[in-house]
């Protein structure tokens, strides 16, 4: 077999997590499939994937051959295009994951308006606060909040943010205003779970003196989209990124607290992993379509907060 179909194997396997899946879309047999990636892997004298009855994964030499893949197989593509049409078309699959909240607030409608102009751009939308591996997800663009520990990847601010500390109105009028971060054991708050742990130490700091707090969560839930619809329907105080809330913030659905304090689920109390940003895998040919919808994402996100929140 060829080298260009043995790279469209590969991609099929990963993208199907599987032999007997990838042969299926390909019309070979299981045991064509397992003989054509051990030759591959025989030839370059190099493992590409961990496999098990049940799944597999990407080596580390295999995420570099898979991502060459995708940018040959892309290239090829656009070539193909550029040779029946006359012109260099845009279009393809576009996967892009968010957190539900600035998902659906600020990226479904720069998506909409993006393919707008290229209509021929097929955009995958997932919107979800788990941060799984990047390299093996076959996400085009993540959009995340916080840093990055993998070198490989590239990450760009999209937007500055920090933490605030809100609840609706009226649980305030009930229940009180706290004034100080331990009144909030006296409170109601409302968790976030981050694989499969409760985020319930919050950490203050002001004038550069360092608290702690370990709340008694009223509901928990690994959904920033369901903590703040709690927060709203006056269930407790949530702790989020002033991005999710500033819309309430501004009509007046949600009351920010104990501003004067900066507030992070990290004691480190870095300000940048609180920030918005748009994560990528680093290609030396990248795709045109993604290359246009990361200009067009940084042209139109416009989610600066308007206003001071604290004097943090």
């Amino acid at each position: 077999m060829d080298k260009f179909s043995d790279m469209a194997m590969f991609v099929s396997i990963v993208k199907h997590q599987g032999l007997a899946a990838a042969g299926r879309d390909l019309g070979l047999s299981p045991a064509s499939m397992t003989a054509r990636l051990q030759a591959l892997e025989e030839r370059y004298g190099v493992k590409l994937l961990n496999r098990s009855t049940r799944h597999i994964a990407l080596t580390d030499t295999g995420s570099l051959y898979y991502q060459a893949c995708l940018d040959i197989l892309e290239n090829v593509g656009e070539v193909e295009s550029l040779m029946q049409n006359g012109v260099k078309a845009v279009k393809g699959t576009l996967k892009i994951v968010a957190p539900k909240d600035v998902g659906k607030q600020y990226i479904l409608p720069i998506v909409a308006d993006f393919c707008k102009q290229y209509p021929d751009i097929v955009p995958y939308v997932y919107l979800d606060d788990k941060v799984s591996n990047i390299a093996e997800s076959g996400m085009d663009v993540v959009i995340r909040y916080g840093e990055l520990s993998d070198s490989s990847l590239i990450s760009r601010r999209l937007s500055a943010s920090q933490r605030v500390l809100c609840a609706s109105p009226e649980y305030l009028q009930k229940r009180g205003t706290p004034l100080i971060p331990g009144d909030l054991l006296n409170h109601d708050c409302l968790a976030m779970l981050r694989n499969n742990e409760a985020l319930k130490t919050w950490h203050f700091q002001a004038k550069g003196n360092k608290s702690s707090v370990t709340v008694v969560p009223k509901r928990f839930s690994d959904d920033g989209e369901v903590i703040r619809g709690w927060a709203l329907e006056g269930v407790g105080i949530a702790l989020k990124s002033v991005l999710d809330v500033q819309d309430d913030i501004n009509h007046q659905r949600l009351v920010t607290i104990l501003d004067g304090y900066s507030k992070n689920f990290k004691s480190a109390m870095n300000t940048s992993s609180s920030n918005l940003n748009v994560v990528y895998i680093s290609k030396q040919y990248q795709p045109k379509r993604i290359r246009l919808f990361l200009d067009f994402l940084f042209e139109n996100f416009n989610a600066t907060p308007t206003g001071k929140i604290g004097d943090n």
